[in-house]
């Protein structure tokens, strides 16, 4: 069961997540992370039960991708998959995908890689690089 936070606990657990966001967007990922970090500490246990554990993590998740810690956004994904509403997820299937790609697990990449694809379509990989659509290409 997903529950809704109450009105206060979610509007600071959305400004920690748009610092989040903006310093994400500055490049700073480990101050995203920081920022997501203190939205994710404000949700009671236990945590999976909230509406906002999905996309919490996911970000935290897609900070450490883009800034370059694969192992732990590795451990993150794999995390956010306990989370209600994460399976079947385009993005959390694409990054999923595209760190088990990078790190040589091409069949496993290539199942998150479809589910993504089936989800989004080569729309949900137009900002990403073209091995991980072409990868699809040798495995369907």
């Amino acid at each position: 069961m997903i529950d809704e936070l109450p009105a206060e606990l979610h509007a600071a657990v959305q400004r920690h997540c748009a610092s989040g966001d903006e310093l994400a967007e500055a490049q700073n990922f480990k101050g995203a992370i920081a920022e997501y970090n203190k939205a994710w500490v404000l949700l009671p246990e236990p945590k999976d039960r909230w509406d906002a554990a999905m996309w919490i993590l996911a970000a935290i998740g897609d900070a450490a991708f883009l800034g370059g810690d694969i192992d732990f956004a590795s451990q993150v994904f794999d995390d956010v998959l306990l989370c209600p509403g994460a399976l079947g997820n385009t993005f959390i299937h694409l990054r999923r995908g595209q760190l088990l790609f990078d790190a040589g697990n091409l069949d496993a990449a290539a199942d998150e890689l479809m589910r993504a694809y089936m989800g989004g379509g080569a729309e949900a990989f137009a900002h990403e690089s073209s091995k991980y659509i072409e990868l699809l290409g040798t495995r369907a």
